[in-house]
Formats: structure tokens, sequence, C-alpha cells
């Protein structure tokens, strides 16, 4: 094999440690960024966090519009700068090297602040919906709660907590009566000792008594037949309520009023009274506990009017309060050459990129928020039905980013909005044309869809076709397939199993 010496021209992206984590950043929700700080602060003794920011905030000058300024008014968005390409702008601020000799007479807070934005105005808006939360016992914590005050032998308390281990979080048993007992088999007993299915379904009916009720119904049909059974007997309807319940439950939950009618030889008066009496119960009574594993959503930008405005900020509880610390940053200047100075300088440096890239993430956060509000001021004011098509090339365009940048934003950030909380990405959609040749958003067409099946007459629900054929009538060209479509990621059920009595 002859060897010989070639040259040879290309190009190849490499990405630097400084704006790998400035793209790190920048994709994290607001519960993964404070954790990233965290992480960060425990490792880098340069930076530490601030307390009370009141002493060290910068002056504003309300004549000029910096939205670098987080304390500061925010700008409305008619009035926004455009902004610069991530990717340049991370590159070269973040690439900097610290000299030899460091500047630390000033306060870092003046190079990098950190101060957050000004809230909003009072009772606007909760930012923190889990402050006031406290954390609520779960279903089986419940049930086991109530077994401890129940009088109860030891061997059937045994058999208790199997039954409520066997409960899943809609209250219902999620296992047979042999699946328990094979469970609760002891191969030191006899088989005369050993638990039966009697022994099982006997004190399974007592637990069948605790709060709520229904908990432990073997069905759908048990669950309804016990609330009932806890009802006043001087309930009307109760006892026909029990028998349709019973004997007729395929055909209620079918809706077919008519083959239930014939059955059941009730007028329809009578049966729309027993119908409401039976959708009064909970076909799932575990579900008032689900609440004790809710995750709360903090807002990452909060938008508001004022003066007839749309203002954007960021939401100040999701700003890190972080500084570099000044004396271990004048260390650099006072230490000797050595591991001691070397460890500071590198720790300094660190801290720096970490700063610079939470500000950029503050600022395209920012950007992007107050474009895709410009965008959809028509949301604000009238709601999902005048959502215009937005698409993340169209937001990438205006404020000169990638669209990989604009996807990271607007992943799992949430705007705080009069109308309510929403996910950024929320604000994008797909668009249908018009038959004057415009073109409508997908998620307003939904909103649509969703408006009239909620006034439509609950005797002769709009079907797919008729629902295309009324959105034709406001210029809107859709298919009835597509109708199913938007219908069926709405949760709105067909037309026959919305079908109810009056």
């Amino acid at each position: 094999m002859k060897q010989s010496l070639s040259m040879k021209l290309g190009q190849q992206l490499k990405m630097t440690p400084q704006l790998q984590q400035a793209i790190k950043l920048l994709q994290l929700s607001a519960m993964e960024l404070s954790q990233e700080i965290q992480t960060t602060l425990d490792s880098n003794p340069l930076l530490e966090v601030e307390d009370d920011w009141s002493d060290n905030l910068p002056e504003v000058d309300d004549s000029t519009d910096n939205y670098d300024n987080f304390d500061a008014e925010p700008a409305p968005i008619d009035d926004f700068p455009d902004a610069q390409d991530l990717e340049q702008d991370v590159g070269a601020q973040l690439s900097e090297p610290l000299s030899e000799t460091l500047e630390v007479d000033s306060s870092w807070d003046d190079v990098y602040p950190q101060a957050p934005a000004a809230a909003p105005a009072s009772g606007e808006f909760d930012l923190d919906p889990g402050a006031n939360n406290v954390t609520a016992p779960s279903l089986i914590d419940h049930l086991e709660w109530q077994l401890n005050l129940t009088p109860m032998a030891p061997s059937d308390r045994v058999v208790a907590m199997a039954i409520i281990d066997a409960i899943d979080t809609d209250g219902m048993l999620s296992a047979s009566i042999e699946e328990i007992r094979t469970t609760l088999f002891d191969p030191n007993l006899t088989a005369d000792d050993q638990i039966n299915d009697e022994d099982i379904i006997q004190i399974l009916g007592r637990v069948q008594q605790f709060d709520p009720i229904g908990v432990g119904a073997r069905d759908l049909r048990e669950c309804l037949l016990l609330q009932l059974m806890q009802l006043d007997p001087a309930t009307e309807w109760l006892e026909e309520a029990i028998s349709v319940v019973d004997q007729h439950l395929d055909l209620l939950g079918a809706k077919d009023f008519v083959n239930l009618i014939k059955r059941t030889r009730l007028q329809e008066s009578q049966l729309s009274e027993i119908v409401a009496l039976i959708r009064t119960l909970q076909p799932r009574p575990g579900a008032a506990f689900d609440s004790a594993d809710s995750d709360f959503v903090l807002p990452d930008v909060v938008v508001r009017k004022q003066n007839n405005r749309w203002l954007v900020e960021l939401n100040p509880e999701t700003l890190p309060k972080v500084r570099i610390n000044d004396t271990y940053a004048g260390y650099v200047k006072n230490l000797s050459s050595g591991a001691d100075k070397d460890f500071i300088k590198d720790n300094l440096q660190e801290a720096r990129w970490f700063l610079k890239s939470l500000q950029t993430r503050h600022d395209t956060l920012l950007k992007v928020a107050t474009k895709i509000v410009e965008v959809q001021q028509g949301f604000l004011e009238h709601g999902p039905e005048a959502m215009k098509p937005l698409i993340l090339a169209d937001i990438a365009e205006q404020v000169e980013l990638h669209e990989s940048t604009i996807s990271r934003v607007t992943n799992r950030k949430y705007l705080a909005t009069p109308r309510g909380l929403f996910e950024l990405k929320y604000f994008f959609s797909s668009h249908v044309g018009t038959a004057s040749g415009g073109e409508v958003s997908s998620t307003a067409i939904r909103a649509i869809i969703k408006k009239l099946t909620a006034e439509e007459n609950p005797r002769k629900p709009l079907s797919d076709s008729k629902i295309a054929v009324i959105l034709k009538a406001q210029n809107i060209t859709v298919a009835r397939r597509t109708v199913a479509k938007y219908r069926e990621s709405l949760s709105i059920p067909p037309s026959n199993e919305r079908k109810q009595l009056v």
C-alpha cells in the first residue's frame, strides 16, 4: 500500500459548548430550567442566588423601549424591535474568552442583569396556581383510613386490604374474586382454613359501603346500582332507575331510547326523568381523587391589555435570580498564578457563559411570544374562532430565527392570557381554504364545531355532513371526513351518541 499526502476542502458544522448550552436552556420548561439552575449553582461556586433584588435593580428609563431590561415596562407588540439570529448572537457573544486581568471593580449585575420584570396588575392573573395547593390523599389512602376505623377481625382485615389494593384510580375493582383469592393463599393452612370466594364477596360488600359511594364495584352496572341503593327510598323514579340500570344498561349506554321505551313500557317524559336521575350518578367514583396527582403549570409569558394595547412580558416568577459572586470573582485579580486561580477563572468563565445563555433564552422567548401575540390578536379579542393560520416558518421569518429554534422556544412554554393558559404551540395551526380564496385556521374550525354541537338540539344532534353544510354556508369548505376528524380531536362523540331525551 502506497502512502501519499493530499489536501481536501470541505465544510463542517461544529457547535461550541457555549452554543450547546444556550440551545439546551432554550428548550427547557420552566420547571426543568429551575432544576438546571440549581444543578449549576451546586457545581459552580461563582454563582449565587440573590434573595433581595430591590437593592441592585438598575434604574429604568421610561423614555426608551429596551426589551433587554426585564424590570422595565414591556414593549407594546407594535413597537417591538427586530430579532437577531440566535445562533450568530450566541456564537459571537459566548465565545469571548476571559482576559488574564479581569475587571472586577464594577458589579456583575451591571453586565448581566437578571432582575425580574414588573408583575402584572394585582388580581389579573394567578401566576402560581400551586402556591396554595395542599396535597390531597389518594383514593387508596382514603379507603385505608376508613378501614382502620371499621371494626373487623384481623383475618378479615387482611382480605379487605387485598381488595383495596386491587381497586384502580377510577374506584373500580380491577381484579376478579379468583385472583384475589389466589393472592391470599397460605400454604401453611389446610384447605378448610383457606379464604374462599364467599368470604371475599362478603368483605367486598363491606368495602363497597365506604366513601366514595360505588367504590369497589366490579363493573359499571354494579357501580351505578350501589349508588342508587344509597339514595333516599322516597326519591322519585328510584325503583324505575334501578330497573333500567339492572336490566337495560346496554340500551341506555347506546342511547337506544326507542327500544328502551318498548322494553320498559314507559312514556318518553317518564324515561326522561329516569335518565336525568341516572345522570346524577358518578361512573368513576375515584375521579374526585385524581387531583392528588395534578401537575400545575407556571406560565413563562404573560400578556395583558393596557390602554387598549396588548403588552407581552416574561413572568417574573420564572426568571432565575442568579448572579456572579463579586467576592469570589475578585480573587482572580488577587490570587497568584496556580491551581486556585485557574479554578476560579474556569468557573468564572462558565458562570459568564451560563448567565449569557439565560439572557439569550429570555430574549428569544420574549421575541417569539410577542410575534405570536401580534399575529393572534384576534384570538385575544374574540376567542378561538378568530384564530389565524400560523406555522413555524411564519414566526421564524419575522424574528429571523431558524424554524428549529422556534420549535424549541414554543415547546412546553406557556402563555397566560385573559382567556386562559395556553401552550405557545396552541397558536400554531394549519389552514383550510375558503370559497373566496382566503384561509381559515383549523383551530378556528374546531372552535366553530364545538360551538355548533354545544348549541344543537339534543333530540336531533347535528351529523358530520350537516356541520359541513353549515361551515360551507360560512364560506368554509370542509369535507365531511375532515369534520369527523376535528370532532374526534375534540372528544365529541358522533351524533347518534349525543342524542338525548329532553
